[in-house]
C-alpha cells in the first residue's frame, strides 16, 4: 500500500509537467460584425498556406507567423477590404506560394494542366498495352514440340517421385 502511494506521489507531478504545453495552449476569440465576415475570414485562412509549416493552412497552424497572418487578415476584413485586396496584399508580400490554389497563368500552367495531361498519357498507354496484349497470338506448338514437352514433364514427375 505504501509503495503504491509513493509511486502515485511521483506520478502526478510528472503527468502535470507533461500536460503543461497543452494546458497553456491559446484559443483565439475573434468578434466579427457579421456572419459573412466570419465566413470570409474562415475561407481566407483555409486557402492561405502557413509559410513556416508549408503543409498546413493558417487555420491549422500554431506557428507565430500564422498567428500574425491571421491577425492581418482579421484586421483587413474589419477595415472593409475585399477578398481580392487581402489576397493581393499577401501575394505581394509573401509571393504566390502563400496561396494553396495559385491562379492560372504562365508560371503555374504546368501545375494546373500537368496532372491532367499525365492522367491522359497513362490512360492512353494502358489502353494501348491492353489492345496489344489482346492482339498477340497464342503460342502454338508443333506436334513434335508438344510430344517433347510432354516427355520432359513426365521425366520431371518421375524424378520428383523417387
Amino acid at each position: 500500500m505504501r509503495q503504491t502511494r509513493r509511486i502515485t506521489l511521483w506520478l502526478i507531478p510528472l503527468l502535470l509537467l507533461l500536460c503543461k504545453p497543452v494546458a497553456f495552449a491559446g484559443v483565439e476569440i475573434r468578434e466579427f460584425e457579421t456572419d459573412k465576415h466570419r465566413q470570409r475570414y474562415q475561407k481566407l485562412i483555409d486557402e492561405t498556406r502557413c509559410l513556416v509549416c508549408q503543409n498546413q493552412n493558417l487555420a491549422d497552424s500554431n506557428a507565430q507567423l500564422a498567428l500574425d497572418l491571421r491577425n492581418i487578415i482579421f484586421d483587413m476584413i474589419k477595415e472593409g477590404k475585399t477578398d481580392k485586396e487581402i489576397v493581393d496584399y499577401l501575394v505581394a508580400r509573401y509571393g504566390e506560394f502563400v496561396m494553396y490554389n495559385p491562379p492560372l497563368d504562365r508560371t503555374t500552367f504546368v501545375l494546373w494542366v500537368g496532372p491532367v495531361l499525365l492522367l491522359f498519357l497513362i490512360i492512353f498507354l494502358l489502353i494501348s498495352f491492353i489492345l496489344k496484349r489482346k492482339q498477340a497470338m497464342p503460342l502454338s506448338l508443333t506436334e513434335e514440340q508438344h510430344k517433347r514437352s510432354q516427355q520432359l514433364l513426365d521425366q520431371n514427375d518421375e524424378e520428383t517421385k523417387s
